[in-house]
């Protein structure tokens, strides 16, 4: 048994930086659910963090004999956020303080929990994550933080509905325990360097969830965290997934494992609606069909199993520093407490955790239509009902620049393309992950040195494209249908490439192709093609003429094409799609004298029954920029 509530000591010393070496020669740095204690609980002493910690006692029944301090910044204001901060083993609340959680409260003012674990309950201080005692809704190590939320409420102003959690380690492990079984008290948590939930019913297994990691399907591990609570409906809780990828004390596939988890829970696909960097670092965004924010994903390439902080940095408008150097705390030159509570809505003063309404964006310039050359200032007007965060620029579809300031503005080189036609956007952030995008203008680039080519956009045939089945046995084609043209592998484990086809005599012989693409529209899918195997991609294939005569027939399916894999269509889950430019090759492939046609497939064929419908016809079209 636990030992059965917590004795208070008479006063609190200062707790000193944790020295590690002799637990590291016998324990998984960090993390891990080694030295599991049934005994009563220790006396070890307690603290206050540097900057003053309080340890709070009585909060509860604390069935998990856990420590408790908090954080209350000066002049608090009414109905105020909470944060529960969890560290890592060996660790304790003064270590994971410097992360800078307790800097950031007395800034934003917001309270800080911060829950300590006992070496009675635990001789490495891990929490007890993979134990199924202490990862269940009103039991252990779990229940005993939800008390803590439960006292903080008592005793202060705290808005409900802007709860969260942040953890490191084995605590970034109990951090998808709390919004699994209390996703009515928690808003959103940060993963940080931890993995899903029900990665582990025990000991042993809580090490081959770290390393090497535990590979199940979205759906599977969605389906433990609804079973964790099935009588609750949601919202559920917002996720920010953290994890430096040369961590080898938990494997970063673990973030790959925790964004299915949670998307799955959301109903939203693996699809990042959003890729970009921040500080220099893989960031990915996955969004709801409102465009709200829902999961997120920080890679920080090359560090360790740590907590990133950045000792330079002051939070916006103070000279508070973000966090300390030290154990698990790495100076990456980016401020994770700072990007984590801005993702839960704590960095704008008044930002409410439900807010879903987009920000409003518009292009300003330069005017559509117009002909461009040189370097050209690219504007847009953004405002938000709470606040604006960021604008991001695009050029074709690719990413060219970020201003995070009024007036919104990048100046784009418009050099670095073809003379010619080309689409121009600006999407807005605000600061609960909102965004909204203004794509409806285009410009001609006209640099000196080359003429500006002719565009011709080409619709596809369809009574001429189709899909085609293949498989040891084949079988004949599918035409295209109402639902569209399938790519991926279907129910009958044959798998799909689709055909279309276009009329392009109407392109001058002789003429020099500079550019072309092809553009899809998503109808329909089923699973997740690009996911299985890993990494899979969509290319094309481009054919001077029929695959292999008229009509469409099975053998097209893996015809020689004129030049393969000339182009590649980034993952989509609806509306359209461009491809990337093609190749020299695919230029070349390219019929004046009448059809060219374009085999769409997936570079390595699903393992499973996973694939996406995209419409012909019309909603097919092949854009070539060519001068005579």
């Amino acid at each position: 048994m636990r030992g059965r509530g917590i004795r208070p000591l008479p006063s609190f010393t200062p707790f000193p930086w944790l020295r590690l070496s002799a637990l590291l020669a016998t324990v998984a740095t960090g993390c891990g659910p080694i030295g599991t204690d049934a005994s009563e609980p220790s006396h070890e002493p307690t603290a206050q963090a540097r900057q003053g910690l309080t340890q709070v006692t009585g909060f509860g029944s604390n069935p998990g004999n856990l420590l408790m301090y908090r954080q209350v910044p000066a002049n608090m204001p009414a109905n105020a956020p909470l944060v529960v901060v969890l560290h890592g083993c060996t660790q304790s609340a003064a270590a994971i303080e410097a992360s800078g959680w307790t800097a950031a409260s007395n800034v934003y003012k917001f309270y800080v929990v911060y829950a300590q674990q006992q070496s009675g309950n635990n001789s490495t201080s891990c929490f007890n994550w993979f134990e199924p005692g202490d990862s269940v809704r009103g039991g252990g190590e779990a229940l005993s933080i939800k008390q803590m939320v439960d006292a903080m409420k008592a005793a202060y102003s705290i808005d409900p509905a802007r709860v969260f959690v942040s953890g490191f380690s084995a605590g970034g492990y109990m951090v998808p325990v709390m919004l699994a079984t209390y996703p009515d008290v928690f808003a959103g948590g940060a993963i940080n360097s931890g993995g899903p939930y029900r990665c582990a019913n025990s000991m042993t297994e809580g090490f081959s969830c770290m390393s090497p990691g535990i590979d199940k399907t979205p759906a599977a591990w969605g389906d433990l965290v609804r079973n964790a609570n099935p009588g609750y409906s949601g919202p559920w809780p917002r996720v920010s997934i953290w994890h430096g990828t040369s961590d080898y004390t938990v494997k970063s596939s673990n973030l790959t494992e925790s964004m299915e988890q949670w998307t799955n829970v959301h109903g939203i696909d693996q699809v990042a609606d959003t890729s970009d960097t921040v500080g220099g670092f893989p960031h990915k965004v996955y969004r709801n069909s409102a465009g709200t924010a829902l999961v997120e994903t920080y890679e920080i390439t090359g560090m360790g199993h740590a907590v990133p902080v950045d000792p330079q940095y002051s939070f916006p408008g103070t000279s508070t520093v973000c966090g300390a150097t030290g154990a698990y705390l790495s100076d990456v030159n980016l401020c994770g407490t700072y990007a984590q509570a801005q993702f839960f809505g704590l960095t704008e003063a008044g930002t409410p955790p439900t807010d879903t309404t987009p920000p409003a964006v518009d292009v300003t310039a330069p005017a559509s239509g117009t002909s461009v050359s040189g370097t050209v200032n690219l504007t847009a007007s953004a405002t938000d009902d709470v606040g604006v965060a960021r604008v991001e620029f695009y050029v074709d579809g690719g990413l060219v620049g970020t201003a995070t300031t009024a007036p919104y503005a990048f100046a784009w080189n418009t050099t670095t393309v073809a003379n010619g036609l080309h689409a121009l956007s600006a999407r807005a952030f605000d600061a609960a992950g909102n965004s909204s995008t203004d794509a409806d203008t285009s410009v001609t680039v006209s640099n000196s040195g080359g003429s500006t080519p002719t565009t011709a956009t080409f619709s596809s045939i369809t009574a001429e494209d189709g899909y085609v089945k293949a498989n040891a046995d084949g079988s004949a084609p599918a035409l295209g249908t109402l639902t569209g043209l399938a790519l991926g592998r279907g129910t009958d484990g044959k798998h799909n490439r689709a055909i279309l086809s276009f009329d392009t005599s109407s392109l001058p012989e002789g003429a020099t192709m500079q550019r072309a693409y092809v553009t899809v529209t998503y109808s329909s899918g089923v699973g997740d093609p690009w996911a299985s195997p890993a990494n899979n991609s969509l290319v094309v294939d481009v054919n001077s003429g029929a695959f292999n005569g008229a009509p469409l027939e099975t053998s097209d399916w893996a015809a020689s094409a004129t030049a393969s894999a000339v182009a590649g269509v980034a993952k989509f889950t609806s509306g359209t799609a461009t491809s990337a430019d093609f190749s020299g090759a695919g230029l070349s492939g390219l019929n004046t004298a009448g059809r060219t046609q374009l085999r769409l497939r997936f570079a390595q064929d699903p393992t499973g029954t996973a694939y996406v419908f995209i419409k012909d016809g019309a909603s097919a079209t092949l854009t070539v920029l060519y001068t005579p």
